[in-house]
Parts: C-alpha cells; sequence; structure tokens
C-alpha cells in the first residue's frame, strides 16, 4: 500500500466539501485529515469532526511552530492543516483526501510533494453565482469577497494535475475515485519497478549461467 493525499480545491460553492464527504463514505481506503480554524462553528458543526477550532492566538502559536502543512488567511479565518493529522492518517494505510483553497494547496505541496491535486469546476459561472446565494450564511460584503476570491482561485486551474466538473454529484464523485484508483496504481508501479526489475536481471544471469556452455 503507498497511499497519498488528495487536494481538493475549488471556488466556494462549487462542491469539493461534499464531494470528500462521499468519498470517505463510500471507501474505506480514503481517511480525513481534520482542519484547524479560527472561525466559530456553524449549526451542526463538531469539535473534532468538522474542524479543530481554535483560538486565534493558538493557531498562531502553533504556526510558529510548523505545526502546519498549510495555513491561509480566508475571509478574516485562519485555516490550517496539521502535519500530525496528514501522517496520522498515511500511516493508517489510507489515502488522505482534504478539501483546501488553492493559497493552501500550494504550501502543502511543498509539505507533502507527492500529493495529487484535483480542480473541481462548477458547470457554469450561473450555478456558482447560485451556490454562493444559496447558502445564505454571509452578508453583501462576505458574499463579494467570495466571488472575488472565486476569480483568484479559477485563475490557478493551470496548476493542477485533475480537473473535475461538478455538474452531477454522483458523476463527479466517481471521476474523482477513479483519479484514485489511477494514481494508486501508476505509483504502486513505480515504487516496485526497481526491485522488480532486478529480480528479472538476477533471474536472467542464473538462466545464463546455467544455460551457457563452460569453457
Amino acid at each position: 500500500m503507498n497511499p497519498f493525499p488528495l487536494i481538493l480545491s475549488a471556488p466556494s460553492g462549487a462542491g469539493k466539501t461534499t464531494i470528500a464527504r462521499e468519498l470517505l463514505r463510500a471507501r474505506p481506503d480514503v481517511g480525513y485529515s481534520v482542519s484547524c480554524t479560527t472561525r466559530a462553528p456553524r449549526d451542526g458543526e463538531e469539535e473534532g469532526r468538522d474542524y479543530y477550532f481554535l483560538k486565534r492566538e493558538e493557531f498562531l502559536e502553533r504556526r510558529t511552530q510548523n505545526h502546519f502543512a498549510e495555513s491561509a488567511d480566508v475571509h478574516g479565518n485562519l485555516y490550517g492543516t496539521l502535519r500530525s493529522e496528514v501522517e496520522r492518517v498515511l500511516k493508517s494505510g489510507r489515502h488522505v483526501v482534504m478539501d483546501i483553497d488553492v493559497q493552501g494547496a500550494t504550501q502543502f505541496r511543498r509539505s507533502f510533494p507527492d500529493s495529487v491535486f484535483v480542480f473541481v469546476l462548477p458547470p457554469s459561472a450561473d450555478v456558482l453565482l447560485q451556490r454562493l446565494r444559496r447558502r445564505g450564511t454571509e452578508n453583501r460584503g462576505e458574499l463579494a469577497a467570495r466571488m472575488i476570491s472565486a476569480l483568484h482561485e479559477l485563475r490557478a486551474v493551470p496548476q493542477y494535475e485533475y480537473v473535475v466538473v461538478n455538474d452531477h454529484l454522483e458523476s463527479a464523485v466517481a471521476r474523482v475515485s477513479a483519479v484514485i484508483d489511477a494514481e494508486f496504481v501508476r505509483r504502486e508501479r513505480v515504487s516496485s519497478l526497481e526491485k522488480d526489475v532486478e529480480a528479472l536481471v538476477s533471474s536472467l544471469e542464473r538462466e545464463l549461467e546455467t544455460d551457457l556452455p563452460k569453457e
């Protein structure tokens, strides 16, 4: 088993968090790294399940101590992924699936260069705007900030190895799941290739020594 982190990025409202949750529900070989945030919990969110909710001072202290694989200031709140959380899931033999914004994904790539990065796109601008407005948790200024952030994130699409359009949730989840399977097979092949080739060479050398006539 050669597990790796899978990073999902997308403009707010494109569905990356929902896709991550569906993958966790459907695949026993996938685990979730719980992130930290300084924002207040939303209705239904639980400490240690959805996020670790930290005071700003504690978050900054942990960042100073290099505890985070990535951290970002998003709309005035701090978010970060603990290195220890990522390593905990990987050591259990599971891939780590996380939804991280573009700013955090760039940092995460430096911390875990073997990660796989997938950008989730909405099917259209109209759908994205509808999803942003449907949340109903932001005032007009906050909504405008999310739209500006979405614009910056969309410009980062060329930095990602895979792009999945979330036009239908079940299909989008299946596409991301296919990425995991393809990357797993590729990485397993590459990681064992040198050993396999050495074994083949040794076998051929032994056969040649046996079959060739002695001088």
